[in-house]
């Protein structure tokens, strides 16, 4: 046992966290802690940190562990750099390695050199520098980023700074409240894997739900002022809960039954002298049940709505033609070339600096290319949404006039309502905007934008600052959203459940992949394994001789694989040289019917219309014959 939280209790003026809240951490554990905004998940964790008392029970801790703490809090740093901010924040070992110093000068005390030796080995004092310096890469900082100053950066930045020095502390229980918010994708996929193989016990709350199915085993759900366990990770606790809440319910309504036969029999025979002992024994019962009457949890409200669709726009949305882009001598983009069409869902990915936010910004007209310009198409208006763009929301107004005033036709419950799922709850529609937070304000925006949204959506980061039940009603929007969108997120459910396709930017390269995040990794894994098998080192194998049957049954199934794919090969090439052509001419289309004179000033537009249409039915058939043919010949190769 690590930690032994026992009927724990918590109580602000007019509100009960909870009671008798029981928890138990044992040593590797890896725990979620999930619940509805309010519900008391920070509290719980600052509790367990010290940094608040409860109002009764306690809290067994085993003997000397350390615990490290990652608040959601805004962190102080010093003037020091990033890479002395965190080797300075690892107190232990640098007292260790002073004191060496200082027998080294003095060597008469051998026997606490030695043992001093042993320990700072043993902690890893000898790899520390390197150690910092992994883990900072690993949460996106570059080797230019480790001399400067931490007060350079931005909170988020600073945020990962402080998350740096619990990893490289390696507490023996670590607590991370969001932990993600302020990482990008490839810094969440690094943290999620060195969480995978931390040595130490983990407390988590998150709404990332990818991140909490990957790393944790446990889930502890705070809800109602209590708390249960369920073993699993995320996905498995969602269907543990709906069965046990199912149970509840069925075992519940077998008391109810049960009850209500023992009121009938005990109103029909009190008063019957005959049946007045067994009217006692069923009263007796029937106060038992009622002392034993199961409550349901309050259920966990799915809030949707059926949001306004926006105007339609021409079928080419946005062109970002030969747009280059640079900072300094640092070359971001050069004549690059980026367009998108009428329905796309696009999410940008790519390792840190790699130019995601330039291009978004460049794509939502909030930054200017240095080269090349940036087109939208027919009726093509844009919203652009990120965490410090918020001049848009109007500081005199209450939280509830800024909505209501954006909901057109929406009732005050239904404003309410939505209000309730960006976390505005209570007395929190009545404030000023001017006092909001920097995450109300992102929440107060998105909630706003989604109202009445613009047929293009430029997003960044979009649910930073939400807890799930709020992700999922901003994930159901973009869902049902007919428009355009382009977005930069690190959540990958977000990804999977809303783009249809992935754009990968690497420095000075946008490469286009259809389908979601995980089609976009099994692409790049297929495509990534010829490169690597070209570049290792051949293996030494053993020249034992085939047999005449071994060569015969080889020869046999190369025959076999011939006969099978050769004509489908011939014909993929051949959909492969139409496709090309087909496209093209599609462009040269869709830049015509761009135009707004295309529709007053030429006279073949309606021939124009018809051949646009039947030319995109005829790529859509090309491309299910690519797809089908494709999946044969893999079947039958690996047949």
């Amino acid at each position: 046992m690590i930690i032994q939280i026992e009927n724990i209790e918590k109580t602000y003026p007019g509100k009960t966290l909870f009671t008798d809240v029981n928890l138990r951490l044992q040593e590797g554990d890896r725990l979620a802690l999930v619940g509805d905004n309010g519900a008391g998940k920070t509290t719980l964790l600052n509790i367990i940190s010290g940094e608040e008392t409860p109002d009764s029970g306690h809290i067994t801790k085993a003997r000397d562990i350390k615990i490290g703490y990652l608040t959601q809090e805004a962190i102080e740093m010093g003037e020091n750099s990033t890479f002395d901010e965190v080797i300075e924040s690892q107190h232990t070992i640098l007292d260790i390695k002073k004191r060496l110093q200082e027998l080294e000068n003095n060597m008469d005390d051998l026997e606490e050199y030695g043992k001093l030796q042993d320990k700072y080995e043993s902690m890893g004092g000898y790899e520390l520098k390197a150690k910092v310096n992994s883990v900072l890469f690993g949460l996106g900082f570059k080797e230019e980023d480790l001399s400067r100053k931490t007060t350079e950066f931005s909170g988020g930045w600073q945020m990962r700074i402080a998350l740096a020095k619990l990893l490289v502390q390696k507490p023996e229980v670590l607590l991370l409240d969001e932990p993600t918010n302020h990482l990008d994708l490839e810094s969440v996929t690094w943290l999620e894997n060195f969480l995978k193989d931390y040595s130490g016990s983990i407390i988590v709350v998150s709404h990332d739900r990818e991140f909490l199915d990957n790393m944790v085993n446990q889930v502890a759900d705070l809800n109602n002022g209590n708390i249960k366990l369920y073993k699993g990770n995320y996905s498995k606790f969602i269907k543990d809960r709906d069965l046990y809440i199912e149970q509840l319910k069925n075992k519940r309504k077998r008391q109810l039954d049960e009850m209500h036969r023992l009121e009938v029999f005990v109103e029909r025979f009190r008063y019957k002298a005959t049946k007045a002992r067994q009217a006692q024994e069923r009263q007796a019962r029937l106060d038992r049940i009622r002392e034993e009457l199961i409550e349901i949890p309050e259920s966990r409200k799915k809030i949707h709505f059926k949001f306004k669709q926006p105007p339609r726009t021409g079928d080419l949305v946005v062109h970002a033609n030969q747009i280059s882009k640079r900072y300094g001598d640092n070359v971001v983009y050069e004549n690059a070339d980026f367009k998108m069409y009428r329905g796309d869902k696009i999410a940008l990915v790519g390792p840190n600096g790699s130019g995601k936010s330039t291009l978004l910004k460049m794509i939502a007209g909030t930054l200017k290319p240095d080269s090349g310009k940036v087109k939208y198409g027919v009726h093509v208006t844009h919203m652009y949404y990120a965490q410090h763009q918020l001049d848009e929301l109007n500081t005199e107004n209450t939280v509830f006039e800024e909505l209501d005033n954006a909901a057109s036709g929406w009732t005050m419950g239904q404003v309410r309502s939505l209000l309730g799922a960006f976390l505005f709850k209570g007395d929190d529609i009545e404030k000023k905007v001017s006092v909001l937070s920097g995450g109300e304000k992102s929440r107060l925006a998105l909630a706003k934008m989604l109202v009445e949204p613009a047929p293009f959506l430029c997003l960044d980061e979009p649910t930073n600052h939400l807890d799930i039940s709020s992700s999922d009603v901003l994930e159901t929007a973009l869902k049902e959203f007919e428009g355009t969108i382009l977005f930069i997120t690190h959540d990958r459910h977000l990804i999977n459940n809303v783009c249809n396709k992935v754009v990968e930017i690497i420095p000075g390269k946008i490469t286009l992949y259809d389908g979601n995040y995980e089609y976009y990794q099994y692409k790049k894994e297929m495509l990534d394994k010829p490169n690597e098998y070209a570049n290792a080192v051949p293996r030494v194998r053993d020249r034992k001789k085939k047999s005449k049957e071994q060569k015969r049954v080889e020869a046999e199934r190369r025959n076999a694989i011939y006969a099978a794919t050769h004509g489908l090969k011939d014909r993929l090439a051949d959909i492969n040289a139409e496709l090309n052509g087909k496209r093209k001419r599609l462009e040269e289309l869709n830049e015509i019917l761009s135009d707004p004179k295309f529709y007053t000033e030429r006279d073949d537009s309606q021939s124009i219309i018809k051949e646009h249409g039947e030319l995109k039915k005829n790529i859509q058939f090309l491309e299910d014959e690519w797809l089908d043919i494709s999946e044969k010949i893999e079947e039958a190769q690996n047949a």
